[in-house]
């Protein structure tokens, strides 16, 4: 099966990564050459794929926002969590990991993709149902950073058993009473984050496994903030405790 990613950050990114296979790469004609344009072209090209031009409506076929370029290439690869915790140990930092419980908007995805991979997170985890997936919109949403990144599907309950058997601990973000606000965390040393879903936030049993929850404090007029800004917060506080360490 192969997908069609687009737009030029995310077809630049994929093509760097070099994680995929690629099969061929479409321009619209008549698109006016950038940087970024000659540097896809030019990493195609060392992958042996020539740009074909193709009509606008074609690639409007492909999907929204696609500035010009799409790549068909073939699908996204999984990790395991014990590839993630050999990164951290190759890396010599202690494990940073996200688990996203049935997250469900691409966008919001996306988004938190984006985030991880700046802030220097060793893996993602998703559950096997309920969720939304590597898929086009989503590297598109997170402008090629998805494939930068090692991305797991595993049952998060089990995966949760697995981090806390390594030593890592396992922080829940919620807006519940009994959540701890950031000063009172430590987010400095071998930590996951969970971040639950739009609506209803973590299962009950993944929250019920965290070791301690997190909540950020609320001081305007909105009542909560949706998860990926919450989660991508979150995630920035830890990075800047872990580079105070």
């Amino acid at each position: 099966m192969a997908d069609w990613i687009y737009g030029r950050n995310a077809v630049y990114e994929c093509l760097r990564a070099g994680r995929r296979a690629f099969k061929q790469l479409w321009l619209a004609e008549g698109l006016q050459a950038d940087e970024r344009l000659d540097e896809i072209v030019a990493l195609a090209r060392k992958c042996q794929i020539a740009p074909k031009p193709v009509k606008k409506p074609e690639l409007n076929r492909v999907g929204e926002n696609h500035q010009g370029v799409a790549l068909q290439v073939g699908d996204y690869v999984y990790s395991e969590v014990d590839a993630m915790l050999a990164q951290a140990r190759k890396r010599g930092e202690a494990p940073f990991l996200l688990l996203l419980d049935t997250l469900q908007d691409p966008q919001n995805l996306g988004t938190l993709l984006r985030t991880a991979e700046v802030v220097g997170v060793h893996g993602v985890v998703l559950p096997h149902r309920r969720t939304a997936t590597v898929t086009p919109a989503v590297v598109n949403a997170s402008s090629g950073a998805s494939e930068h990144l090692l991305i797991s599907q595993a049952n998060l309950a089990q995966t949760i058993d697995q981090l806390k058997a390594a030593d890592v601990w396992v922080i829940g973000l919620d807006a519940g009473a009994d959540a701890q606000p950031p000063e009172r965390v430590r987010l400095d040393g071998a930590i996951a984050l969970v971040v639950g879903s739009e609506g209803e936030g973590m299962r009950r049993l993944v929250r019920e496994s965290c070791d301690l929850l997190l909540r950020l404090p609320m001081r305007g007029q909105v009542a909560s903030l949706n998860a990926a800004v919450a989660g991508s917060i979150a995630l920035f506080l830890a990075a800047q405790a872990r580079r105070a360490d």
